[in-house]
């Protein structure tokens, strides 16, 4: 998943503007007294400050909130479902992710909190404080900072089976000091993390539509990389963090290698059809057997509004839909929420309203139903998890978790390799007598 907590939390102070946007704060702000750009720190577990970059534009009911993070060259944005502001109290909802952003101007500081649309004792909002106007980097942050850029190995004994994770660095680019990070698990990546050199190690992290990460990654004489979370539990059994090696020095160490996403879950008969039969929203029942799935190559995209990977993974299957429906496409999504009635179905109406999705999503459980509602399903744990059918109605692959934009090489790697095998299904004629499926 997007944060993990079993490392070693640290604390620190002074924390740069590293991964705001920038370039973008040198933008005049509106005579608005909302409108522009606003940077400051949110406050997590208490005391550790993550810093957090918001974008107000447009008016009256076209107003926009948004997150931003990394220099402007290659900024990522999450946007607002919806904004308001009647001149002193903004209120943004991140209706996709069921969270709200609520904030009121005082002495020229925009003070609020972020979180859960329905907050409990367990899940309260982060407090944040920002001002507008430019924001600059400390220009010393910079200079005589190591290049760790490329692919590393952190080798783990995770719950899904991994022996290892891919942490991956892209160099800055131009003249801005700010590095891109990333951490990928099986099921997917940290997103996108950015940070600055700060003289002994880099601080990476960002607060976006899925709150916040932070992370400090520090070069080690030996060559490695340590690596800690400064947001884990600070209760928790504390550890030594994790060690990053390269690949070539994880193999010399006979250190395995992270799981192809193809490898993690498998069907019990791959000459039995994968079977489903769950209702849409409107509570009509869709299933495999349906005329429309018969000859056509089926993706089927095992996921929750809540998982962020799954987010991540929405944009990319519906461009498939769009590019290759008509050429036999089809995409079922099957929704496993997490059982909460206040939040579930509006989050996953959010979801498909802010992704455009146009492919069935069905309503198949919740997450702890997942081995029984899909039981031809071997070692199936991940979130997201897509099934690949042939037009024979058999799975010809299966793909664990996904590599998101976070993962700049990753990500454009799975997109190639994912078209080119739809693509590659597709090209196969369709069976004169199609394989009797069965429920």
């Amino acid at each position: 998943m997007k944060l993990f907590a079993s490392v070693l939390a640290l604390s620190f102070s002074a924390l740069p503007a590293a991964f705001a946007p920038s370039a973008m704060l040198g933008q005049t702000p509106s005579t608005s007294p909302i409108l522009g750009i606003w940077q400051g720190n949110a406050t997590v577990r208490d005391t550790q400050q993550v810093p957090i970059t918001i974008r107000i534009s447009g008016s009256g009911s076209r107003l926009k909130a948004e997150f931003l993070n990394g220099p402007a060259d290659y900024p990522d944005s999450t946007p607002a479902s919806s904004v308001t502001f009647d001149g002193a109290h903004l209120v943004a909802s991140f209706d996709y992710f069921a969270r709200t952003l609520e904030a009121t101007i005082t002495d020229g500081k925009l003070s609020g909190t972020y979180g859960p649309a329905h907050p409990t004792a367990k899940s309260a909002p982060t407090p944040f404080t920002a001002t507008r106007g430019k924001v600059e980097m400390d220009p010393a942050s910079a200079p005589n900072a190591p290049d760790i850029s490329g692919s590393w190995e952190i080798a783990t004994k995770s719950s899904k089976g991994e022996s290892a994770w891919e942490f991956r660095a892209d160099p800055p680019k131009g003249k801005s000091p700010v590095i891109k990070t990333v951490i990928q698990q099986i099921d997917g990546d940290t997103g996108g993390l950015w940070g600055t050199w700060n003289g002994s190690s880099y601080i990476v992290g960002h607060f976006d539509a899925d709150g916040p990460a932070l992370y400090s990654v520090t070069p080690q004489t030996d060559g490695t990389l340590l690596i800690n979370s400064l947001l884990a539990n600070p209760h928790a059994p504390t550890n030594a963090g994790l060690i990053a090696r390269r690949p070539t020095e994880a193999r010399k160490e006979n250190l395995a290698a992270p799981t192809d996403p193809t490898q993690q879950t498998t069907v019990k008969d791959p000459n039995t059809p994968l079977a489903f039969s769950f209702p849409d929203l409107n509570g009509k029942i869709v299933s495999n057997t349906d005329p429309e799935f018969r000859g056509k190559v089926v993706i089927v995209a095992v996921g929750g509004s809540w998982c962020p990977n799954c987010h991540d993974e929405a944009p990319f299957l519906v461009n498939l839909y769009k590019q290759f429906h008509s050429k036999g496409l089809e995409i079922v999504n099957l929704d496993f929420e997490q059982g909460d009635p206040d939040t579930d179905t509006a989050r996953l109406k959010a979801f498909i309203a802010h992704y455009g999705i146009s492919y069935p999503v069905l309503a198949a459980g919740t997450t702890d139903q997942l081995s029984e509602k899909i039981p031809q399903g071997v070692n199936l744990n991940c979130w997201p998890t897509s099934f690949f059918i042939g037009r024979d109605g058999l799975v010809k692959e299966v793909h664990a978790g996904f590599a998101g934009p976070g993962n700049t090489a990753g990500h454009v790697a799975l997109e190639h390799d994912v078209t080119e095998f739809v693509e590659k299904l597709l090209a196969q004629p369709a069976p004169s007598q199609t394989v009797s499926i069965t429920k």
